[in-house]
């Protein structure tokens, strides 16, 4: 049976799980009136006459008050719809919202009775080994943009605005990454400090944006315009909690309906295995039932793929993790999803399974942040970053996945900015409210001599972020970059600016020469196969060379400083220098006509003619055309 509100030909029917309720009521509204509902299985419905689209409501749950059980039932709450598709307002915690709270008109949004579309056609299908991954958020990315029309600013329609939609082409990514814009909550602990939850990693409804964002129609129109542009849309997509938090947080929707079959518990206590105070349990068949049927509604607005954060709290059973996971299976097998572009974040706060997803999944690597970070900063990690430059073969089961499913990335929107990897050595986010302690304590970054903005750094600062930028997009596997990170964007130190929706959060639309050093960059991948394999390379395919122009042997990598790396096609080949220390002469591999393509000591222009010596803090890049 469809859950939701569904318009039928004489009115609407609306149905809503629940187990272990004892009645439940639709209430409806202008005036208020509860209609009792039918329970068929674990189904309650109800069909009204004379309703139509537009029509707001809500639930009422009855059944027994045993917290300590699991049960958090109380006919004194009204309770939003999982499937409802629209909302009248943003949810926002307050008092009235808690579970126990006195009997009376809580403040909270009502469902709308929404109209069926019809389902938007796939977008432009980019292969894995073409896919440029760009992280936006949905405000953050347009609110400070000039051009975009001020109402647009934050919505949905300022990502589709021309002037975005200009950059993102001119940079030459093919996809953007958008972080939760499923309907959430601004919490209680964000709200309590006077603050926002500004990434929106607290949902509570999984089929309807959010309307802080614009409406269902207006997303549409959104992905709809990135398609054209040739732009493929992947949604962040949270399934391992819920905004309702632990046993202080509020009852607006699974808690008042049936608790004990959307959480998972431990003698009526909730698992905290996400961080947030609660954990959904795919393991009950509700819950893998309202994953499914979300990922193909969204789907059928035409999104390209996900990103699922916090996977490995999807996958744990009473055994632990487990690759093969029910949930993992369903979506695998799944005929409309296992096309999509799926992503795996591979951990959460109790374990790490980096390379343990199984096939479709993409997986980010966060190992290759953190190796490239260090080896810029002048740390002896060579012979790790090698391996990330080839995919990360160690980690993943080179055998049965391509080298894409490695997403690469230096900056994500949890952490710095790539200008605040260069500039700032300790995180400074006392703005959210925590004594400056939350966000990683260790971001492996490097402020080069002053902690802050230092005109004398300038120049230097900015050849890191080019070294940084240029490690990551000649590697194997897939690229992410972070929007604004062309920019210069700064977040001032902050490396955790979860509930920052204010300039700190936002994209500073700065003029930077790193944009066309990007353009450039993004380019040479899009040109040279050989920087994207779709299979891990292999010793036929790649070989390692000291300065001195002999192969590095296994002796050699201790102590390596600076990596040769010659990349070798049918018709082409590539010789990729990564130089983090002073000025060292190198020897090209013999039997080659090369051509040095880039520099990145040289941006704004085309580069020199080769000489003997790798400039100091460099990456350089040679081609061979048969």
């Amino acid at each position: 049976m469809t859950l939701g509100a569904i318009p039928t030909a004489h009115g609407v029917r609306f149905a809503v799980h629940s187990v272990h309720a004892t009645a439940m009521d639709l209430c409806l509204f202008d005036p208020e009136v509860f209609v009792p509902m039918e329970r068929q299985g674990d189904v309650w419905v109800v069909e009204v006459a004379g309703l139509g689209t537009g029509t707001e409501y809500l639930f009422r749950a009855h059944g027994p008050w045993q917290p300590d059980q699991g049960h958090w039932f109380n006919p004194d709450r009204l309770l939003l719809d999982p499937y409802a598709q629209e909302w009248t307002e943003p949810l926002r915690w307050n008092a009235s919202l808690q579970p126990d709270a006195p009997a009376g008109a809580a403040e909270m949004p009502r469902c709308v009775v929404a109209a069926a579309r019809p389902p938007l056609s796939r977008g432009p299908q980019t292969p894995w080994d073409r896919t440029v991954l760009y992280e936006a958020h949905v405000r953050g990315l347009s609110m400070q943009h000039g051009k975009i029309p001020e109402a647009f600013r934050g919505t949905f329609l300022g990502i589709a605005s021309k002037p975005v939609i200009k950059h993102l082409c001119r940079l030459g990514v093919t996809a953007i990454e958008l972080l939760p814009i499923q309907a959430f909550i601004d919490d209680r602990f964000t709200v309590e400090r006077g603050l926002t939850n500004y990434w929106g990693y607290q949902p509570i409804g999984y089929f309807l944006p959010d309307p802080r964002y614009g409406t269902l129609a207006e997303f549409r129109h959104m992905v709809r315009s990135l398609h054209k542009a040739g732009i493929e849309v992947i949604l962040d997509i949270v399934f391992n909690h819920t905004g309702e938090a632990d046993e202080t947080g509020p009852s607006v929707m699974y808690r008042g309906l049936d608790n004990a079959s959307y959480y998972r518990m431990n003698n009526g206590a909730y698992r905290n295995e996400a961080g947030t105070g609660n954990t959904l349990d795919l393991t009950q068949p509700v819950v893998q039932r309202l994953v499914m049927d979300a990922l193909r509604f969204w789907a059928d607005q035409g999104v390209d793929g996900f990103r699922f954060d916090l996977m490995a709290t999807l996958g744990r059973d009473p055994d632990g993790f487990n690759p093969r996971a029910a949930i993992f299976d369903m979506i695998r097998q799944d005929p409309v999803l296992r096309d999509l572009k799926l992503i795996a974040e591979p951990w959460d706060i109790a374990d790490y399974h980096l390379g343990q997803f199984p096939p479709p999944f993409a997986e980010w690597n966060d190992r290759f942040r953190d190796d490239v970070r260090r080896f810029w900063r002048g740390d002896p990690v060579a012979g790790a970053v090698a391996s990330r430059l080839t995919g990360s073969a160690e980690l993943f089961d080179h055998d049965r996945r391509p080298s894409w499913s490695s997403v690469n990335y230096v900056t994500a929107h949890d952490g710095f900015t790539l200008t605040d990897v260069v500039t700032y050595a300790e995180r400074h986010n006392d703005a959210n409210g925590e004594g400056g302690l939350d966000g990683q304590a260790d971001n492996l970054s490097d402020n080069m001599g002053t902690e802050g903005p230092d005109p004398a750094l300038d120049g230097a600062r900015a050849l890191r972020r080019r070294n940084l930028l240029a490690t990551l997009l000649l590697a194997q596997g897939t690229p992410m970059l972070l929007a604004g990170d062309e920019l210069g964007n700064t977040q001032n130190g902050n490396n955790n600016t979860y509930a920052q929706d204010n300039p700190t959060g936002w994209v500073h639309w700065n003029r930077d020469p790193m944009v066309e050093f990007l353009c450039r960059l993004l380019a040479l991948r899009r040109e040279v196969e050989l920087l994207r394999q779709p299979r891990f390379l292999h010793g036929d395919v790649v070989a390692w060379y000291l300065p001195d122009g002999r192969e590095a042997g296994p002796q050699d990598w201790d102590g390596m400083t600076t990596l040769c790396m010659e990349l070798q096609g049918e018709d082409e080949a590539v010789f990729v220098v990564l130089n983090p220390g002073p000025a060292v002469a190198v020897t090209l591999p013999s039997g080659c006509d090369w051509q040095l393509v880039l520099d990145t000591t040289q941006p704004a222009s085309d580069p020199p003619e080769w000489g003997v010596e790798a400039p100091a803090h460099s990456v350089l890049v040679f081609r061979h055309i048969d």
